[in-house]
């Protein structure tokens, strides 16, 4: 029985028992990624890695008695290789997590284009990549899709355009998807986190000007969030194949006021953002943060389709 056969009424909310489906997940050398892994594997899920740090990517796979493949998820044909080696091993995939993503310091006017760059190849065209590789396996097992997007991707910070803008791609590309397959058996929902305590949050914590920047915002804005917080959510988010999951639960209600976010996040910026321009712009650090940033490095994917 593969996942999506236990669906009797397609509008109708199930909670879908995990133990034996084998979940993909990408950028799950650590983070959000490993958090999930665990918590799928201690309910009997089968684990499928997908990432870059091969050794610390092994290292979580054993952990949860799942497998590894090594691949960059911008790059088309290791995708495709790894995506098919979970197939011949495991039989099929059931569901798929999109997570892999990077962030990148820097205002647009001064920061590494190469950067820039990256965090939008690697966060939105890598959930293209891996859905779009990944789709025909779940159409066949009527199975789910979770793409992780962001808090980012309804309130758009100074210093934060790049991840912004791929996370609010992100949002649009599973809304879009969502309507297309719903037919097929497969559904599609959306992940929006807020800072959660994670190697690239915290490495970005420590940049002289963002760190500040990032921890002095408003209330409950300027928090991070425990990492177990979000793996609790994405496990509940796949048994209800929800349409969409919130950590905290406040990013949620963002949602319905996001016309709104640009004023607040103007008047917010409008006295300290002036200085930390000015020293960006004179040779400020800029680029990309935290280890999986370094391990996505600046390169260019593989010619696609």
């Amino acid at each position: 029985m593969r996942y999506g056969d236990l669906l009797a009424n397609p509008f109708e909310e199930v909670t879908v028992d995990v133990a034996g489906k084998v979940v993909l997940i990408t950028g799950a050398a650590r983070g959000i990624g490993a958090e999930v892994a665990r918590r799928l594997a201690a309910k009997g899920a089968k684990l499928a890695l997908v990432g870059l740090e091969g050794e610390q990517l092994r290292q979580v796979a054993e952990q949860c008695g799942g497998r590894a493949w090594e691949a960059d998820v911008t790059d088309w044909q290791a995708l495709e290789a790894a995506v098919d080696g979970v197939v011949r091993h495991f039989g099929g995939i059931d569901v798929v997590v999109a997570n892999a993503g990077v962030a990148a310091t820097g205002f647009v006017r001064s920061m590494d284009p190469a950067a820039f760059e990256r965090v939008v190849e690697v966060n939105l065209l890598g959930v293209w990549r891996t859905v779009r590789t990944c789709l025909p396996h779940l159409v066949a097992s009527r199975g789910y899709c979770l793409v992780v997007s962001s808090l980012a991707a309804i309130v758009h910070i100074p210093g934060n355009a790049a991840y912004s803008a791929a996370k609010a791609g992100c949002e649009a590309f599973a809304d879009s998807l969502r309507a297309e397959v719903r037919h097929l058996g497969v559904d599609v929902g959306v992940a929006y986190f807020s800072w959660i305590s994670t190697d690239m949050v915290d490495s970005a914590d420590q940049h002289p000007v963002f760190g500040p920047m990032r921890s002095g915002m408003p209330g409950p804005a300027g928090r991070k969030y425990p990492v177990a917080d979000v793996g609790r959510a994405v496990v509940r988010g796949i048994e209800k194949r929800s349409k969409a999951l919130h950590v905290p639960g406040w990013v949620g209600g963002l949602k319905f006021l996001r016309a709104l976010t640009p004023k607040v996040v103007d008047r917010q910026a409008a006295g300290r953002i002036p200085a930390a321009d000015r020293e960006m712009a004179d040779g400020g650090r800029s680029g990309l943060v935290g280890p999986g940033g370094q391990a996505a490095g600046t390169r260019k994917p593989a010619d696609g389709r």
